[in-house]
């Protein structure tokens, strides 16, 4: 059998900022058990698609989903040991969904390692990823057919995001509230199942349960918007990619899309036309590149694209507000106040 991948500096990091430090040990320690069942969960008979399957895994990741599960179930009792296995599921799914959209967005590199069809090719990285998908949807039998029931609608939002993003939005469609509907299912989808099922599982009240399952749906959003204005606004030390790199792989962004709508609409200056040719252009030169860049970083654009971040993240923390009070709560709405000063 293919080795269980060692577990990575991930079971110690995460992207939720957390101040109570006995929140932080006892999430620490579950991180742990995770990261070693998601080694077993990838490990395979078969060595290539073991080798394969652990490829990403072992490169590291923020494990956000995972922790926001186990976080969610301190709501509840965080102690039980379905949470684990819920844990395991958001995160596998959420590794099967990037061996496809690496494939899709032909990406050459994903957490600062070659991606998987990079080195084994378009088939296996797509075969691989849908082994991922088999191994979470095995995990989530374990947890009952509520779960397996969530798991469907997820894992059928994942598709139709990526459907979408692929497509295009239809002719009669506003680019803008597109774009805003394949961020929600491509993300946010998983982050709010994520939460719900922390909270599922952890026993806590139904109440409770809606509460961050809608936080997770807008958080999912102001984080990818805030992603956008990162591509553009960060070094290259601070993203771990070059400034620019969603434009030149054609990937929509909302700062690009906001500056299409402007045009479109007539309002445009003669700057802002030259602008978008320039972006429909040939961006392969890295002096174009970093041109558009600065371009776009100055524009009043990515200004708006960071205040849609922003409320999407007050959004999130709003819904937050019938929860008790405690490092619980606090710790989500941190997360959400960390991704709207990300975006600033």
């Amino acid at each position: 059998m293919s080795q269980p991948a060692q577990p990575s500096a991930a079971s110690t990091a995460t992207a939720i900022p957390l101040t109570d430090p006995a929140l932080a040990a006892r999430l620490s320690e579950r991180m742990v058990v995770v990261e070693q069942a998601l080694a077993e969960a990838v490990a395979s008979a078969d060595r290539l698609a073991g080798d394969v399957a652990r490829h990403l895994m072992s490169a590291g990741g923020k494990r956000l989903r995972p922790f926001l599960t186990l976080l969610a179930g301190e709501l509840g009792d965080g102690t039980r040991p379905e949470l684990i296995d819920a844990a395991v599921v958001v995160e596998l799914t959420h590794l099967a969904s990037l061996y496809h959209d690496d494939v899709m967005d032909s990406a050459p590199l994903r957490r600062g390692a070659p991606s998987v069809h990079s080195v084994w090719g378009n088939t296996v990285a797509i075969l691989v990823g849908d082994l991922l998908f088999a191994r979470a949807s095995g995990r989530v039998a374990l947890l009952g057919p509520e779960a397996v029931r969530l798991q469907a609608e997820t894992f059928e939002r994942l598709c139709l995001g990526q459907l979408h993003e692929t497509t295009g939005p239809d002719d009669h469609e506003d680019p803008v509230r597109h774009y805003l509907q394949v961020l929600a299912d491509k993300t946010a989808s998983l982050l709010s199942t994520s939460a719900r099922f922390g909270a599922m599982f952890g026993g806590a009240p139904r109440e409770a349960v809606e509460i961050v399952a809608a936080y997770g749906e807008k958080v999912g959003v102001a984080f990818q918007l805030a992603d956008d204005v990162l591509d553009l606004a960060s070094t290259g030390a601070t993203s771990g990619k070059t400034p620019g790199t969603d434009l030149r792989e054609g990937i929509p962004t909302m700062p690009v899309l906001l500056l299409r709508q402007r045009v479109a609409r007539g309002a445009a200056s003669p700057d802002d036309a030259d602008l978008l040719a320039a972006l429909d252009g040939d961006l392969s030169s890295d002096v174009v590149l970093a041109d558009v860049v600065a371009r776009l970083q100055a524009h009043d654009v990515l200004g708006e694209t960071r205040e849609l971040a922003v409320r999407y993240a007050r959004e999130a923390a709003a819904h937050l507000a019938p929860l008790p009070e405690g490092p619980v709560k606090e710790a989500l709405d941190s997360f959400a106040t960390a991704l709207a000063d990300r975006a600033a």
